[in-house]
């Protein structure tokens, strides 16, 4: 996948069960790929993370389901017992055919001396190590039956789980969890990443994601379209803007951030310095007169204009590359006003916040703005329950995209960002729950109109500026010693060291 311009290598490409269906396909296709083995691979696969992660392990528990993945518990629990484990394998009736890969590895393990034990039965303290083969990318319902509450109990007992290819319970197209799902400390996905697996609340069944190839050439995925690209820590520090050694502050942009109404100043003032310690040559906060006075006390490079009235807004906007519009803008009246001033400015802007919601209750469409709706924003915008964002969040995202233009990105865990033109959405990964402060959304806008103002394009500058306010959580975090704690300012404060050393 790499011979193209634009294709997605294997490394980074996210699929949903569609393409994971046409991947498998590929796959078993190859001459090679005798009748079975990949089933054979998946097995070994799951095998080889328990020894890596669980060394000490001797009573292994295996939980299979009535298809294909459940076949991958059997090889599992063949290829566990040859190697002297303790084998406790439970599993409900199976409904694949007899000649499929699953029911053939079920009849090995039987020929093998091996047992299955009833759902019924299932006790988690039998096992010191149990591994989820219940379900795979092909479930689409809610598990409430007797599946369901093996689930439960399993989760409820905090034994450690293993989870072979997703864990059960969770939408590999989405990351939804509609009923009980395995919460796994550790996932084996088998041929290539899943979506689900790192967007939504599947972040939080997943635990840490290893994907196992199966010794399968890259290029059966020269066909198949991924659902996403994954851009992670490794993937973003090379695109950030460079700066010659001659370089002067009007090379880098001047940001204007709009937004502090009474009461709310904070945040616009911590989209502007978040937009210096991005690199931006020049940040102006245009905010209301009653803190204009004392809002950059302590950090006198930013610029600071009292803004009464959208004609004092539009002689700013004249003189600026890019606008933030919406850190503590308010929707009153001062707010309303200012907002429609901006959006009808003909600048770029990056969306956030209250002018989100003003954006929702006035409806309005541009391809040269940022829209950076967390669940609840963007559930405004859609006219729906941020819940029904939350259950969807690769379709809100890119229905977001195509009703108001220009690029959106998706707040949260596994933060999304897509556009109209039909190219993969990303996925941003590695930040960490300790990120989820007040303040740390409005630092992501002042990265996002910093990377626009020193020259990248919206969508670029959204994905590029996600990922480094990830790692500058990573960073924080390592310099705290916890999670815990973290302050948005310090957050922008961490910024330049998370982007690493740099030649001049």
């Amino acid at each position: 996948m790499n011979d193209g311009p634009g294709v997605i290598p294997l490394t980074s490409a996210l699929y949903d069960s569609e393409g994971m269906r046409a991947l498998d396909a590929a796959g078993m296709a190859l001459p090679e790929i005798a009748p079975g083995e990949l089933m054979e691979r998946a097995g070994a696969a799951l095998l080889a993370a328990v020894r890596a992660h669980w060394p000490d392990v001797r009573r292994l528990g295996i939980l299979c389901g009535p298809g294909n993945n459940g076949g991958d518990g059997y090889v599992l629990a063949r290829l566990a017992a040859q190697t002297g484990l303790d084998v406790r394998l439970h599993g409900g009736p199976s409904r694949a055919r007899p000649e499929s890969d699953g029911r053939q590895a079920h009849r090995r393990w039987i020929e093998h001396g091996g047992a299955v034990a009833p759902l019924e039965g299932f006790d988690p303290a039998d096992a010191d190590l149990w591994v989820d083969c219940l379900f795979g990318i092909g479930l689409e319902r809610p598990l409430h039956d007797a599946y369901g509450e093996v689930v439960e109990r399993l989760n409820a007992s905090g034994r450690p789980v293993l989870a072979a290819d997703i864990p059960s319970g969770v939408n590999a197209d989405t990351g939804a969890v509609p009923g009980p799902a395995v919460r796994a400390r550790h996932t084996v996905t088998m041929i290539a990443d899943k979506l689900g697996l790192h967007t939504g609340a599947g972040v939080d069944c997943a635990g840490t994601v290893e994907v196992a190839r199966l010794d399968l050439p890259e290029q059966i995925a020269r066909e198949v379209m991924p659902r996403a690209r994954h851009l992670g820590p490794e993937d973003w520090r090379d695109r950030l803007p460079a700066r010659r050694p001659g370089a002067h502050k009007g090379d880098a942009g001047h940001v204007l951030v709009v937004g502090g109404a009474p009461g709310f100043s904070g945040a616009a003032r911590l989209t502007a310095l978040a937009a210096l310690r991005a690199g931006a040559g020049r940040v102006t906060l245009a905010t209301h007169e009653d803190h204009a006075a004392w809002a950059n006390a302590d950090r006198p490079e930013i610029m600071v204009r009292a803004v009464r009235e959208p004609a004092d807004l539009l002689h700013l906007a004249r003189q600026v590359d890019v606008i933030a519009a919406g850190p503590g803008l308010g929707t009153e009246e001062w707010g309303r006003r200012l907002w429609h001033a901006v959006a009808d400015a003909g600048v770029p802007l990056v969306v956030d916040a209250d002018a989100l919601n003003l954006l929702a209750a006035t409806p309005r469409q541009t391809d040269s703005w940022v829209l950076t709706p967390h669940p609840g924003e963007a559930g405004r915008l859609l006219n729906r329950p941020a819940a029904e964002v939350e259950a969807n969040r690769p379709g809100a995202v890119l229905e977001l995209a195509q009703r108001f233009g220009g690029v959106c990105l998706l707040k949260g865990a596994g933060t999304l960002v897509a556009d109209a033109g039909g190219a993969p959405l990303t996925c941003v990964t590695g930040g960490h729950a300790g990120m989820a402060v007040p303040g740390s959304g409005d630092v992501l806008t002042g990265v996002i109109v910093a990377l626009r103002a020193q020259g990248l394009e919206a969508r670029a500058a959204a994905e590029i500026g996600a990922a480094w306010h990830c790692a500058a959580g990573q960073a924080l975090r390592a310099r705290l010693g916890s999670w815990r704690g973290l302050l948005a300012g310090e957050l922008a404060d961490a910024l330049p060291a998370a982007a690493g050393e740099e030649g001049a």
